[in-house]
């Protein structure tokens, strides 16, 4: 199996906008086919760094899982074993590794460090989540709506809750594709005017809409997709409790979900806190695919991992 007319080879994912439409939508063609098929090994010889400043179950699994199975080698490196920043500067570590490995995998609390990180190497850097973004999972989303709606022609997503890195890359990866998306939010935790410039550019070329509004019953209202995700992410304990005052009226419920369209889908990128953004029970909803939603980072990454670093 071969990419076809790989433009992304040796470049960096740092975000949804480093890909064009046309790579977000090869990138989903490439998914289904190593899913639906056998994994190839192109990545024999090669080893990647993984480099963790925060604890994960899906991103680590599945990125480790997607590289062996894939051909290659990896290695896995802690916060408290790298201290970006604090025991060495990063552009050092960036450095360093650069003489080692064929690729970096970074989930950092600093988009900036993953910038750093990706000037100063010069092996391609993967954005396994930031502060800013999240596009490994973005991707995965894609290919989970794809696999249910069998299109992404007149979707919509209705997106419940925080602004925040996983909304930041959904919303790019919706417009990539024509997804019309709908974010329910509270004032001041919106998507910030940057990325959603971005978005709207992408719109208008795939003729879509997208809107962010605050009411959560008129963003699910004829919605495809019903997608949340946690109200208080890592790093965030200081605001805990006045992000869960501010999110209380944004939870997804079988009620809530029931104003979307019958057929429709739920979603949630996990870990989940019940009784915050979701209701007991909406995790095993029959109208859940968030267990797929989970496998699919696997078969997403690896179709990454095959156009960044595959030779």
């Amino acid at each position: 199996m071969e990419w076809r007319n790989n433009t992304m080879k040796g470049k960096d994912l740092l975000s949804i906008s480093d890909l064009t439409p046309t790579d977000v939508q090869n990138l989903v063609i490439q998914s289904i086919e190593i899913k639906t098929g056998s994994y190839p090994r192109p990545l024999e010889g090669k080893v990647i760094a993984l480099l963790f400043e925060k604890p994960s179950l899906r991103t680590r699994v599945s990125f480790e899982v997607g590289i062996r199975k894939l051909g290659g080698d990896c290695f896995y490196l802690g916060g408290s074993e790298i201290g970006l920043g604090t025991r060495e500067p990063v552009k050092d570590v960036a450095r360093v590794l650069d003489r080692w490995v064929d690729g970096i995998i970074a989930r950092v609390f600093s988009h900036e460090n993953l910038m750093t990180l990706a000037n100063n190497t010069s092996v391609p850097v993967i954005n396994a989540l930031s502060d800013v973004e999240h596009p490994c999972q973005a991707m995965a989303d894609l290919l989970t709506i794809y696999e249910h709606r069998s299109t992404f022609n007149n979707q919509k997503l209705a997106y419940i809750g925080d602004g925040n890195n996983v909304a930041n890359s959904l919303a790019l990866a919706c417009a990539s594709v024509g997804i019309e998306f709908v974010i329910a939010v509270p004032e001041g935790y919106q998507i910030e005017s940057s990325i959603w410039t971005e978005v709207e550019l992408r719109s208008q070329l795939e003729d879509s809409e997208n809107r962010q509004i605050r009411l959560p019953e008129k963003a699910v209202f004829g919605a495809d997709v019903v997608y949340t995700d946690v109200w208080v992410s890592m790093g965030q304990d200081d605001e805990s409790s006045k992000r869960i005052k501010a999110f209380e009226k944004y939870q997804v419920s079988p009620d809530l979900l029931g104003l979307a369209k019958p057929d429709a889908i739920f979603m949630h990128d996990m870990p989940a806190h019940e009784g915050q953004e979701i209701t007991v029970g909406m995790l095993d909803h029959p109208q859940s695919v968030v267990f797929d939603q989970a496998e699919n980072r696997l078969h997403a990454q690896a179709a990454i991992m095959m156009g960044l670093f595959a030779d």
